[in-house]
Formats: structure tokens, sequence, C-alpha cells
């Protein structure tokens, strides 16, 4: 028997290294573990959004700086993941994981001592680098290390914590930023990471167990090379896009991805034929299940992506509202995805099986289609009280949908696999939440510019009363509103929201109107980034219900699970 036969029935015979070998006794510590491991990395996605303004002071950093903290994180995050879930089966998962844990702590440390913007730039990067490789590893060790129904708890608690943490980087980080702990100010959200980080090196190096793929894998160095191209010549123009106004070379670089990723997936091909070593192994295509897995992952972070983007803005700009207030804000979502990924796997999938997509799309439509009717009906008046029910309506469907997809996509994947299964799931996750958040900077601004002017028209009114009650002289009153119509249509086309346009400049020159201004700009604001919001919520209910119809793809017994599994 050939060595590539040999390892397929290898495969077969260790399908989710089900056997009755005895459990770990130290599975749950280890779990424990790399949670802890999965909260932090998550945290970092959105944690440092509500401490720009204090970067920006401290550290005199311009608009684009401050726009990488964030991009270049998520940017080598997306790009490495496939890379870094195929290390763990070569080189061994636990090994793998310690170091992404000890890098990422370093790169932590580097962030929080930051000197110039720069070197934080480089530092997030740094952050992303090795997130890309602890990720993966997280739901390998998860694959390979529980059984039966111990293996969804634990998937069900991996789901529960990341779909907590990616919001709870708004409410903690605002936390710290205002706690000043230890006079640190915003350096505070990146040194929390060195006690986690030490805490989970030192525990994992104990209570981790090694697992890796049996056969001898060799690194596929090609394929990493043109994966990772291919990908950032997809996400570099949809993260920068809109900063330097969609240049062509944005669309070149897109179009020419295409046939980049095709190279990889043909190189793929022809390494297995000739080694049995891909990076990503053709083979998990077969799968339906894992096939459709995917579209459902890429479906539904689209719509998160859409969504995220869209909320903070309309929060934080249309409303006015603080980072701390958009964060503390947010809790009843928290609170709503951590319930519904804690019973998703535990009560829902056992009972409904692949129906729990459709049943978490479902809620999204009716909470954010009430979200839309109250948003639109309170307008500046809107209160964070209000939203309490939605929002907890909203996080409890988008727990059930976020925190099966992972163990429904492994399902079809042999566990000497899981490394390589698990970038891609996460690859597919972090390219949706690109594209969205990419479609929703396209949509939301087009319709912010499109609908300044009508915005600007609806408190043209009440500016006019306002600005006589100033005494301002009848024969300045209609050049003032024009001027304030058009510093509207410019603001809402800037790139850069920090500047002034020069269109608004007109409106200093009458100082005893600023207060009439003031007002009036913010009731335009609130009117068109309104507007925006509900045409984006829109677009996340159409999206969630993809991702629902989706999911009917999956297996609907547990039958044909047994039956994907025997197709190996």
């Amino acid at each position: 028997m050939d060595q590539k036969s040999q390892g397929s029935q290898q495969q077969a015979g260790n399908w989710g290294q089900e056997s009755d070998t005895p459990p770990d006794p130290k599975r749950w510590i280890a779990l424990a573990v790399i949670l802890t491991a999965a909260f932090m990395d998550m945290l970092d996605v959105t944690i440092v959004n509500v401490a720009v303004p204090s970067v920006r002071e401290d550290l005199s950093a311009g608009y684009s700086a401050i726009q990488w903290i964030t991009a270049g994180y998520q940017l080598a995050f997306a790009l490495l993941l496939i890379s870094g879930g195929r290390f763990g089966d070569i080189f061994g998962r636990k090994k793998v994981f310690m170091l992404g844990t000890a890098g990422f702590t370093l790169a932590s440390l580097l962030s929080g001592i930051s000197t110039s913007p720069g070197m934080l730039v480089g530092s997030r990067i740094l952050q992303g680098v090795f997130a890309a490789i602890i990720v993966p590893q997280i739901l390998s060790i998860i694959h390979v290390t529980f059984q039966g129904k111990e293996r969804v708890k634990a998937f069900a608690m991996f789901g529960s914590i990341s779909g907590f943490a990616a919001v709870a980087g708004l409410c903690f980080g605002g936390l710290l930023v205002q706690a000043d702990v230890f006079g640190l100010g915003w350096r505070a959200i990146f040194l929390v990471n060195l006690p986690i980080g030490i805490g989970a090196l030192l525990v994992g190096s104990r209570k981790i167990n090694e697992s890796r793929n049996p056969q001898a894998l060799k690194p596929d160095f090609v394929g990493m090379g043109l994966a990772t191209l291919g990908l950032l010549m997809l996400l570099f123009p949809l993260t920068q896009g809109r900063e330097e106004g969609w240049p062509v070379w944005g669309w070149v670089s897109m179009g020419l991805a295409a046939p980049v990723l095709a190279a990889f997936v043909w190189h793929q091909h022809r390494k297995t034929a000739r080694d049995d070593s891909p990076l990503m192994p053709v083979r998990l295509f077969k799968s339906r299940v894992f096939s459709a897995g995917l579209s459902v992952q890429i479906a539904f972070n689209v719509a998160s992506g859409v969504w995220f983007l869209a909320w903070t803005l309309y929060l934080q700009v249309g409303l006015g509202w603080t980072p701390m207030h958009a964060g503390l804000t947010a809790l009843p979502f928290c609170i709503g995805a951590f319930s519904g990924a804690a019973s998703s796997m535990t009560v829902f999938v056992p009972r409904i099986g692949r129906g729990v997509l459709g049943l978490g799309a479902g809620l999204i439509i009716v909470a954010l289609g009430s979200y839309g009717l109250l948003a639109d009906h309170y307008g500046r008046e809107l209160h964070s009280w209000q939203m309490i029910l939605p929002l907890l309506v909203f996080g409890f469907g988008f727990g059930l949908i976020a925190s099966p997809i992972p163990r429904l996509v492994l399902t079809a994947v042999p566990w000497q696999d899981a490394g390589s299964a698990s970038g891609l799931i996460n690859t597919a996750q972090q390219l949706g939440a690109a594209i969205g958040t990419a479609l929703a900077s396209v949509a939301f601004f087009g319709i912010l510019s499109n609908h300044a002017a009508t915005s600007a028209d609806t408190t043209m009114d009440q500016l006019r009363q306002r600005l006589t009650a100033a005494q301002v002289a009848p024969d300045r009153v209609d050049p003032l509103i024009a001027d304030f119509k058009a510093c509207s249509v410019a603001a809402a086309v800037q790139k850069d929201p920090s500047e002034v346009p020069d269109a608004c400049r007109a409106l200093a020159s009458e100082p005893k109107a600023a207060a009439a201004f003031a007002e009036a700009g913010q009731t335009a604001t609130s009117d068109n980034f309104g507007t925006a919001f509900r045409v984006s919520l829109g677009a996340v209910m159409g999206l969630a219900a993809v991702a629902g119809l989706l999911g009917f793809l999956l297996p609907k017994k547990k039958k044909e699970e047994e039956q994907a599994k025997a197709a190996w």
C-alpha cells in the first residue's frame, strides 16, 4: 500500500479523533487557556477604536495613520490565516499556538510603548501576524482534543467568547481609557494583554497536549506566497480604497487577484498529486458540508462587516455619541450574542439542526426591522434604552448563527487537516468582514453624499428662524443659509472627518449665528446618517437571509453527517 493510500485510510480511521482512548484529564484547563487567547485576539480587533482620539492627540497621528492602526491588524490577520493553520498541522498545534501567543504578547508590549504613529502601526501589523498564527490552532485543538457532546460544548464556548469579545472591545476599551489605569491612558488597551499572554503561556505549556498531522508534510512556500499575494491584491484595495478615492490601480489589483488565486488552486492540485503536502487540502472542497459552510461564513460576515461600520458611524457621528456611550449601548447586543452562542449548539442544533441558521436569520431580520423603525421615528431623540430589546434580539440571532458555523464546517474535516480547515474558516470570516466593510463604506458614504443637500433642506425653516432670533442682518440670512448647505454637502463627502471643509469656513464670518449653525448642523447630520443607516440595515437583513438560506445546504440530520464522514 502506497503512502498516499495509507494516509487516506488514516484520515478515515481518525475522523474527528473519535476513539476509545480515555479523554485527556487536562482538556478543560487547556480549553480555558486557548479561549483566553481567543478572547485576547478578537478583543484587539475592536478595542483600539475607542482610543482613537487619545492616540491621535498623544502621538500627533494623522488620519491615514489612525486608519492603519486598525486596518493593519485586520489585513495581516486575514492574509496569514491559511498559512498559520497549516503550520499547526505540520509543526504541531501546541508549539505553533505557544509561538503565536508569545509573539502576540511581545507585539502588544511594543504597541503599548510606541512613541510614534509609525511604530504603533508596525506593532499592530505584527499583532495581526501572530493573531493569524494563534486563531486557527484554537479551532484545531478543540477539534482534536474533544469528542462527541464535549466537542459540541467546547465549540459553543468558543462561539460565545468570539462573539462577546468582538463587541466587548468597544466597552472594555472605553473603560480602560477613561479609567487611565496607572496613568497609561490609551496604552493600557495593549499592555493589558501582557498578563493574559504570559498566563496563557505558563499554563498552556503544561496543560495543552501536542497534536499534528501524522503524515510527513512539507511546508508549501509557493502556495503560501500565492495565497498571500492573491488575498493582498484583493483585500488591500478594499481596505484602502475609500481613503484613496477608489483609484484605477485598486480595481486592477482586485481584478488580477482572481487569476493569482486561480494559480494558487492549480498549484494546490499539483502539490497534492506530487507529495500530498498542499497548503490547502483541495479534497476538503469535495464535501458539500465544507463548501456550504464556508459560503454561510462569508455571507454572514459580509453582513457583520456592513453592520458594525454602519452602526458605529451612525452612533458616533450621526447621533454624536462618545465612544464610551456607543460602547455601553452595545451591551444588550453583547448579552444577546453571548446567550445565543451558548445555547445554539447545546439547545437548538440538537433539536432543529441546520434550521438554527434560519432561526437566527429570522430573528436578525425582525430585530433590525424594528431598530430601523425606531431610528426613523425618533431621529436625534433616540435613546440607548429604546434600543435594548432590538439589540438583545439581534444579538441572540447573531449568536445562533456565529456559534455553530465552525463546528458544522469541521464536521466534514478529517482531524489531520484541522489546522488548514480552521485557517480557511477564519479566512472566510475575515474576507467576508473586509468585503462587508468595503461595501458599507462605498454605499454608506455614497448615500451621505447624495442625500446631504436634502438633509440640509429639512433644517432651512428652523435655521432661518434661529438666524432671525440671533439678530443677524436680514440681507445676510439667505447667503448664510446657502453657505450652510454648501458646508453640509462638503462635510458629507470629505475623506477625513477630522478636517473642517473650506466651504464651512465662511460660516465663521457671523459669530452671532454660531449656535444656530451648530443646531442645524446636528439635525442635518442626524437625518443624513439616519438615512444611510436604514439603507445599511436593509442590506444586513438581506445578507442574513442569504446566510440562512445557504444553511439549508448543510446536513439535515446526524445520519447525513455520518455519510459525509464516510465519503473520506
